[in-house]
């Protein structure tokens, strides 16, 4: 698949889970999830999301900010490896604030507390399995008797 395919399918997978596990290193260098709605995805794959100054993503970011977003829905699956960034910036604020993330933040995009984190995505890769999960099932199943190898469809790595 050519690389503008394969970012197009990144991006739809994102845009079809809404929220995504956002991953990131603490103090001690484990790795730590976490789940976040995606409030945009760019074209190059590039992602914005809403949190709070005094969470614990918002620590890590600033300490190290590499970060993996990871997203899946029914049998379609994407892995984004990035580096984030907080945004405090009021004006980007407001132009990204809606009324899901009000419900949040009842006090409306002025809130000192609000800010985004901007995921610089770098690479991707992704898996889709073709025909929902009966598709899978009857795959695993004809692996099985045939004993081969049990292939789930398309996957792929791009650069972002």
């Amino acid at each position: 698949m050519a690389d503008e395919q394969s970012i197009t399918k990144v991006t739809e997978i994102i845009n079809d889970s809404k929220i995504g596990m956002l991953t990131t290193i603490n103090e001690d260098g484990a790795l730590v999830s976490r789940p976040l709605a995606v409030q945009e995805v760019q074209d190059d794959g590039d992602m914005w999301f809403f949190t709070g100054l005094d969470t614990s993503q918002v620590a890590h970011v600033r300490q190290d900010p590499r970060v993996n977003v990871s997203f899946g829905k029914n049998t379609e699956w994407v892995s984004v490896a990035g580096t984030a960034e907080v945004i405090t910036d009021r004006q980007k604020i407001r132009d990204m604030w809606n009324q899901v993330v009000e419900a949040w933040y009842p006090e409306g995009p002025d809130t000192p507390e609000v800010c985004l984190l901007h995921v610089d995505s770098d690479s991707a890769e992704y898996w889709s399995s073709p025909g929902g999960t009966a598709a899978t099932v009857l795959q695993w199943v004809k692996s099985k008797v045939t004993n081969s190898r049990f292939s789930v469809g398309e996957s792929g790595t791009v650069e972002l």
